[in-house]
């Protein structure tokens, strides 16, 4: 199969042939229709994150079409189009059973403890435990980012923080996870406010809805949130994993507000400085989130139908296989709007 491998950190990766996958007893190929370059495969093309070793095939937003199946799959069949949540859980665990697939002690996640979907074709373990049908009106390229991005901001809002209708949400960061938490949250009937620091960033965010926006190049941004939403949004998210963003985000909430950490601290970034003092005196809920256990899949797709919510301008950019180094290098610099999907894997 043709697949991208990084072979060195931060270097351009490597587009070459590579053995076809086959299926684990309780797991599935797919031939990948769609992966999106995310964040966190940035966090792993630079080494910051301790699960890759190289050589390594990141990509872990995605979705594509069944091509062989192990002998325990009873659910799926060669031909299904179905989506897979970046985290596997192996669905039989306490935690499992719990419905806390996302805390799976022996989860696999492609794209970084096992081979991603930079490439034609992926594993996927767990497989009866994990996938979900992809809805057939759903272009691949939208559908991706239910492997990663939306999903994760669906739980962030709801599983997490619990959002409600008339709430203030502040979103810190505009890229893929802040979208698509500013275009669920309407959904759910919250007032948006975006905080970023790249002005095409905040224009798109006031064009997909947002109530209001804020540089935060312009001073002090949890300031301004707290003054636009009369005493501080109900709940923030913070999206992009930096102490600078994560203090914003704790600091532009009113009290009892809830934050949730959906960036990835990684690196120079895992540890950071907090305002305990505001949390204490605030009397705030933090809340870690990463990914979204499998089941609530049909919830989340439940809204997109009931409210015809339209995810199409998440995805900015589609491109091949070959563009892949070039998106994950954009990471080190405020990125365009929205994200980038790889829908060519001849390319």
């Amino acid at each position: 199969m043709r697949a991208a491998q990084l072979t060195a950190w931060r270097a351009p990766l490597e587009i070459g042939t590579l053995p076809d996958p086959d299926p684990a007893p309780d797991g599935v190929v797919l031939r990948v229709l769609a992966c999106g370059v995310c964040r966190s495969d940035w966090h792993a093309w630079t080494g910051a994150d301790p699960d890759v070793a190289l050589p390594h095939v990141p990509g872990h937003e995605y979705c594509g079409e069944v091509v062989a199946t192990g002998p325990q799959v009873r659910r799926w069949r060669v031909g299904d189009r179905v989506i897979a949540p970046f985290i596997l859980a192996c669905g039989q665990c306490p935690d499992c059973a719990a419905g806390n697939q996302t805390i799976c002690a022996t989860q696999v996640i492609p794209g970084f403890t096992g081979p991603g979907a930079f490439a034609e074709y992926v594993q996927v373990d767990h497989a009866d435990a994990n996938l979900t049908a992809l809805p057939e009106r759903m272009p691949p390229e939208i559908a991706a980012a239910l492997g990663c991005r939306v999903t994760t901001a669906w739980h962030a809002l709801t599983g997490r923080a619990q959002l409600k209708g008339g709430e203030w949400l502040a979103v810190i960061g505009g890229g893929g996870i802040g979208l698509s938490a500013l275009i669920l949250g309407r959904a759910l009937g919250a007032r948006v406010v975006v905080v970023d620091v790249v002005p095409e960033k905040l224009d798109y965010a006031r064009k997909l809805g947002a109530q209001a926006v804020v540089d935060a190049t312009g001073g002090n941004a949890a300031e301004a949130v707290r003054e636009i939403t009369g005493g501080g949004a109900d709940v923030a998210v913070e999206a992009l994993g930096i102490e600078a963003t994560t203090v914003t985000a704790l600091s532009c909430l009113r009290k009892l507000g809830r934050m949730v950490q959906v960036g990835m601290p990684a690196g120079a970034h895992s540890t950071m400085a907090l305002p305990m003092d505001r949390i204490y005196s605030g009397q705030l809920a933090v809340f870690g989130t990463r990914g979204m256990p499998a089941w609530r899949y049909p919830a989340l797709l439940d809204l997109l139908t009931a409210q015809n919510v339209d995810l199409r301008p998440l995805v900015t950019r589609s491109i091949a296989l070959s563009a892949a180094s070039a998106e994950l290098a954009a990471f080190d610099r405020p990125a365009p709007p929205g994200v980038a999907v790889i829908t060519d894997f001849s390319g």
